[in-house]
């Protein structure tokens, strides 16, 4: 089974789409808004080519989960490439089938060690899995583009289980197949202690 697999169906066909948790905010999944976040020491490249990088930088640890950037360089094209569409987890460019997967498309995901996994071609961000799933959910919060180059800031909920965090990533246009960097979790969870 790969790893990265469109979804088949709109999150709109699903029955708790659109419907409002019944508790009310802040959720236990949500980035915590009161709390600093701790700086961990993780700076990488998961994966390169002649052609194209992908670096995971900036984690920050919360108590329930963590934060993180996705870098993506690229050339070979004078193109501003667009985060939203590339990276941050819609799938291919507007009018595109729904759940097809173009090459131009950026798969990245993290992989717990008890074989969970989220990716950014799995569930919309805004609500990855229905109310109630257990994670990881990936959610993106936001990223930017310039000739070149795309950001975007994702956030994983909860924290790791203890063991091997795996990094995960696959770009075919620019020749990088399936690339895993795997970090031992125990950083971001004694991080997470140290939050204030």
């Amino acid at each position: 089974m790969p790893f990265f697999e469109p979804l088949q169906r709109s999150p709109a066909d699903e029955p708790w789409f659109g419907k409002a948790p019944t508790t009310p905010p802040p959720y236990p999944w949500d980035k915590p808004t009161n709390v600093a976040g701790e700086a961990v020491p993780i700076g990488f490249v998961l994966a390169s080519s002649a052609s194209g990088a992908i670096r995971v930088q900036h984690v920050t640890a919360y108590p329930n989960g963590f934060e993180f950037d996705v870098v993506a360089h690229h050339r070979g094209s004078n193109e501003v490439w667009d985060p939203m569409y590339g990276l941050a987890g819609l799938r291919g460019r507007l009018g595109d089938p729904y759940g097809k997967l173009s090459d131009e498309h950026l798969r990245f995901g993290v992989q717990f060690s008890n074989g969970a996994k989220a990716t950014n071609v799995g569930p919309p961000m805004s609500m990855p899995t229905p109310p109630g799933t257990p994670g990881p959910w990936l959610l993106s919060h936001g990223g930017e583009a310039e000739e070149g180059l795309a950001q975007s800031t994702f956030w994983v909920w909860p924290l790791p289980p203890p063991g091997p965090l795996q990094f995960v990533a696959e770009w075919p246009l620019h020749g990088i197949s399936l690339s895993r960097h795997a970090i031992d979790s125990s950083v971001i969870r004694d991080a997470a202690g140290r939050c204030r």
